[in-house]
């Protein structure tokens, strides 16, 4: 909001004695109330984006819950600590080189990996503030959560704390490079000569996020091998059910909470007035980004309940809640640039790459306890796809730039497709080259894998002192008085017959 004094003179009668004072003083109001309105428009997208960054951060405890309930009882309270460690060790080394390596920009371009803002030493600056950190540091230990799903069960601790720094402080941030910073080679952030003119638009992480979650515990879980009983001498799939599926289904409802801030706050701002009506601002992208992505999730759950049902003959409640999650992981990418129809055909197909995913698995012997790797990184990849697909014309514009490639069934040419073909390419590419041989590494010397004595009593009596429930006081049996016993029904029937 610009006033000028000079022209705001001009306009005042012959009453006024000095009317240049006066349009200082009218114009210095104008500035005053200018400067309030920018740092009013600061602190509110400020404000959601931290809003945002703490239901991303809950998600952690929704992982922690699936996570829990998807194990064995006798593992219960390794995975917990798991959980925890990825969000810790996460922290402090996305602290020190993630979010330079995602998101320093300036000075000379570096379109493979950011080399500013180590330690957080220039935030905040005119575009990143500690909030962003905040964001995309919950973003980065989801990454992590996702690993670890995939190799629970029969992981030495020392693997985790290795693994998980080491994805968090180097492997994601450049991948988020790539595709989020506005320096990154295949960004659509770039505002000049991104990929085939266009850039991938991957929104909240369909790729950034799930495929290389789902990829990284790809390769730990096909190093490791399958868990002790996972398949028979004849090679037949034997199931090791998780111990709770109320502790999965209380997880799953965490995380579709924890994603109203994941997909609506990767718009980092709210307050955005478009150009084509201060209706339709930014606030109402936000508003369809959210149904978008509960659409896509619920279609998912309920194409699970029913294909599982055809091929199993039950209604699994585990099966839907990892395709609820899958729709959500499809979704992800486009969410923002695709109508609320399209986001039911997203949810649908990811079903069906789910089903197909968990099939492949069983015939080639892979074990994932929690199907990470077919969920994030399967249906992940279909939803990198579906965008390219699917984008809208009018959204695209809106959040990227005017005249960007849309999607190919929207009347788009085949650029943006390109593009994510070659993101999902580069994401496996560069995920199998740095976690495939750490993890090889670790499996060489002797740091992956427990033994398959601890495998067979549980890691949690075995490696962290004792299991993660009480079944019966410890103190019980060194109380005094009348001690209960139980009747073997072997014994009874054996005295009676005496009589």
């Amino acid at each position: 909001m610009a006033c000028s004094a000079n022209e705001l003179a001009q306009f005042f009668g012959p009453n006024i004695t000095n009317s240049t004072a006066a349009a200082d003083f009218i114009c210095s109001r104008f500035t005053i109330f200018d400067n309030n309105y920018t740092a009013t428009k600061y602190a509110i997208d400020s404000t959601y984006l931290l809003f945002s960054a703490y239901l991303v951060f809950s998600m952690q405890l929704g992982f922690a819950m699936l996570c829990a309930g998807s194990v064995r009882a006798k593992n219960t309270m390794n995975i917990m600590l798991t959980n925890v460690l990825d969000a810790a060790a996460g922290g402090l080394f996305y602290y020190l080189f993630g979010f330079a390596f995602a998101f320093g920009t300036g000075g000379s371009e570096n379109g493979f990996i950011g080399k500013h803002h180590f330690g957080l030493k220039t935030i905040p600056s005119n575009d990143l503030d500690y909030s962003n950190f905040l964001y995309q540091w919950a973003f980065a230990i989801a990454a992590a959560g996702i690993t670890s799903g995939s190799i629970a069960e029969r992981t030495q601790f020392v693997a985790y704390l290795i693994y998980s720094s080491f994805l968090t402080g180097f492997v994601y941030p450049v991948v988020s490079h790539w595709f989020w910073s506005t320096e990154g080679w295949a960004s659509a952030l770039k505002t000049h000569n991104p990929l085939f003119n266009s850039g991938v638009i991957d929104f909240a992480g369909s790729g950034v996020v799930h495929m290389v979650g789902g990829i990284a515990g790809l390769w730990g879980a096909v190093i490791e091998g399958p868990r002790i009983g996972r398949f028979d001498h004849s090679g037949r799939a034997i199931s090791l059910r998780g111990h709770s599926a109320s502790l999965v289904v209380l997880g799953t409802f965490l995380l579709w909470f924890g994603w109203y801030g994941f997909n609506p706050g990767s718009f980092n701002k709210i307050l955005v007035v478009y150009t084509d009506g201060s209706y339709n601002g930014q606030w109402s992208a936000v508003g369809r980004t959210a149904v978008t992505t509960t659409l896509a999730g619920c279609t998912a759950a309920l194409t699970t309940l029913f294909g599982k049902r055809i091929l199993s003959g039950h209604w699994n409640v585990t099966d839907v809640c990892n395709g609820l999650l899958g729709g959500f992981a499809a979704i992800t990418a486009g969410c923002s640039v695709v109508d609320p129809w399209a986001a039911i055909i997203c949810g649908f197909v990811a079903a069906l790459v789910l089903i197909g995913c968990n099939k492949l698995a069983e015939k080639l012997k892979y074990d994932d306890p929690l199907e990470a790797a077919q969920l994030h990184g399967g249906c992940g990849a279909w939803g990198v796809i579906f965008t390219a697909l699917f984008a809208r014309k009018k959204y695209v514009d809106q959040i990227y730039k005017p005249g960007r490639p849309y999607g190919l069934f929207m009347g788009g040419d085949g650029r943006l497709l390109a593009a994510h073909l070659i993101q999902i390419l580069v994401i496996t590419g560069w995920v199998s080259a740095t976690m495939g041989p750490l993890f090889y590494i670790l499996h060489k010397l002797k740091l992956l894998r427990i033994s398959a004595d601890d495998e067979m009593a549980g890691m949690d009596l075995t490696r962290h002192g004792g299991f993660a429930y009480i079944y019966h006081d410890e103190d019980e049996f060194s109380k005094p008085g009348i001690k209960l016993r139980n009747i073997e029904t072997s014994a009874t029937t054996s005295n009676s017959s005496d009589v």
